[in-house]
């Protein structure tokens, strides 16, 4: 598995503001990215010929989603190798530039280099990690299928287990992590995805219902949280922290969001349904990583329907109405915010890493 030559390298260039006043150069834009586009040709994502603007990948559902289009940036697909197998839990590192995911059956961890579009093997094995994260002392956090737990990359290199076991039982297969700024303490999802086939992981028994739990930052105490869902997979804070939204990839096919009271969850509810009319037919996909922005709006990797439902999904927050869509040529699994202004959205989709600029600010570090 080290046949990463398949980074497309391409240069970041800029447009002179000396060519064009600033007031109808933004009306301009704002007036293009409200538009729709046709592509005559089927997309080329080699990065060997350029995107017209503006993408027509880039899908306004309702008004409330066009201030987040910009009309002159395109999809890019930064990464892509066929012997990469599932792509999954993105996360930006800002001291570093760099963007740390994982290739869950290969049992690897890659990383995306900003400064010159590199992805080089950062972690071998890697416990076949899904999701990872970073805390807000910038150490890894990683979630591990293959040995059930939760664990710290720390500042020497070496390896703190967080939590591996509950009530004196392994853990399923810890999925997705997240950080509360709050009080720093860490909050995963166990659905099993690791424990249901070799393939991800290790096969063996599901030893609880699956949960969510949370890791005290001062005492390192693991409690339950929540279990009132079929598989909770990603997860996210908005951005006061007082709600925590997860994804459910099982019957419910869903978002739910829960209250944030101190150290647990109140008043569960279904904010955003998976189902959509395609084509003039309705289809049910499934939420994976999804992640919050400043205006309290979830991106959600959203996947297994096909064309025109698989990509990214945008949720608005009062009513989980769904306003927007950035459509890939793969299954999305996972979705973060970073660059230097935390305004670029990172997709990992199945053998490949996108990447694409809004106008919107991711809510939390990474």
């Amino acid at each position: 598995m080290d046949k990463l030559q398949h980074a497309i390298p391409m240069k970041e260039s800029s447009l002179s503001s000396a060519n064009c006043s600033a007031p109808g150069r933004r009306s301009f834009l704002a007036a293009a990215s409200t538009l729709g586009a046709t592509s005559l040709l089927a997309r080329d994502w080699s990065g060997k010929n350029p995107t017209r603007y503006p993408d027509p990948d880039i899908i306004s559902l309702d008004p409330r989603f066009n201030k987040y289009k910009l009309g002159n940036t395109p999809i890019r697909r930064l990464y892509t190798n066929p012997d990469t197998l599932w792509t999954e839990g993105c996360a930006w590192n800002g001291v570093g530039r760099y963007l740390v995911f994982s290739d869950i059956p290969n049992d690897i961890q890659l990383r995306w280099v900003e400064d010159d579009n590199r992805v080089t093997l950062f972690r071998k094995p890697s416990g076949n990690s899904n999701g990872n994260t970073f805390d807000y002392k910038g150490r890894q956090l990683s979630c591990e299928h293959g040995n059930r737990r939760v664990v710290r990359y720390e500042y020497d290199g070496t390896v703190t287990v967080l939590a591996k076991e509950f009530e004196g039982k392994p853990f399923n297969a810890p999925n997705d992590v997240v950080v509360h700024k709050g009080d720093n303490s860490i909050w995963f999802t166990d659905p099993g995805y690791g424990s249901m086939w070799h393939y991800e992981g290790n096969k063996g028994p599901l030893h609880h219902k699956e949960s969510i739990y949370r890791i005290d930052d001062k005492t390192g105490k693991v409690t339950k949280v929540a279990d009132q869902i079929d598989k909770p997979n990603g997860l996210c804070f908005s951005p006061n922290l007082d709600k925590l939204y997860v994804s459910d990839t099982g019957k419910g096919k869903n978002i739910k969001v829960w209250e944030v009271d101190g150290e647990k969850l109140k008043k569960d509810r279904v904010f955003a349904s998976m189902t959509m009319e395609v084509d003039g037919v309705e289809k049910t996909g499934g939420a994976d990583g999804i992640r919050c922005d400043v205006d309290g709006n979830i991106w959600a990797s959203a996947g297994w329907v096909g064309a025109g439902f698989d990509g990214v999904h945008v949720f608005e927050p009062k009513d989980g109405t769904r306003i927007g869509q950035i459509l890939l040529p793969e299954i999305c699994s996972n979705v973060c915010f970073g660059g230097r202004k935390r305004n670029r959205l990172f997709m990992t989709a199945s053998h490949s890493l996108y990447a694409v600029y809004v106008d919107a600010i991711g809510a939390h570090m990474t």
